[in-house]
């Protein structure tokens, strides 16, 4: 099995990294037959957390996701161990620069940026466009946060349009079912699986796969 490792990164802090990462790895476990790992790279440990909960209150052997942490150096060989025997690896970035950090990038299948449509978070993710162009790797931004009247949103998709940067065309809104689910170690696609917020991930997790 060669799967494929999706690096989750952003070097502003706050943009949802963890939200994403963990929505889209349950999105995959949910398909018949998917094996499903998440490596938590960031020192601040969101997503371990998420884990921890996860298996409080599903049982540690009711997770359906592989869970790792690593840092450093080890980071990218538990990268490419995991791949080997999942079909998805996706890796929690911490959010700012580091050499552990390019070599995942460097490792990666597909760059996956989460960023709010605002300047400031526009803004923040030039280094990380950098790192992936540097090493030629793919990247895809996903508009997260997104508010129905975000009049930033046409302006931000036009201005990256700008970079040559591909843009998810299946944004998240920014709903409060988000952070309800991460708090109980679940997502929306557990809690509120009929919801728009479940609808949305789907076509997320649909469209990244078909990118990588």
């Amino acid at each position: 099995m060669a799967g494929k490792i999706f690096t989750i990164a952003q070097q502003k802090g706050g943009a949802g990294k963890t939200t994403v990462a963990v929505h889209l790895a349950v999105a995959w476990a949910q398909q018949r037959g998917k094996k499903i790992a998440i490596l938590d790279t960031d020192p601040q440990g969101s997503t371990s957390v998420w884990y921890e909960a996860r298996e409080h209150y599903l049982g540690a052997d009711q997770t359906g996701i592989t869970f790792r942490r690593a840092k450093g150096a080890r980071a990218v060989d538990e990268a490419r161990k995991l791949a080997r025997s999942h079909d998805a690896v996706l890796v929690d970035m911490p959010p700012h620069a580091s050499t552990s950090a390019n070599a995942v990038i460097r490792a990666a299948t597909l760059v996956v940026i989460p960023v709010q449509p605002t300047p400031l978070d526009f803004w923040a993710t030039m280094p990380t466009l950098e790192i992936a162009s540097a090493h030629k790797k793919p990247v895809l931004l996903v508009l997260n946060r997104v508010t129905p009247r975000a009049l930033l949103t046409a302006t931000m998709i036009t201005r990256l349009g700008e970079y040559k940067v591909r843009v998810a065309k299946s944004p998240l809104g920014n709903r409060i079912a988000f952070a309800e689910s991460i708090g109980a170690g679940r997502t929306v696609l557990e809690t509120r699986a009929r919801s728009v917020a479940a609808t949305e991930v789907r076509a997320l997790a649909r469209e990244i796969m078909r990118r990588a």
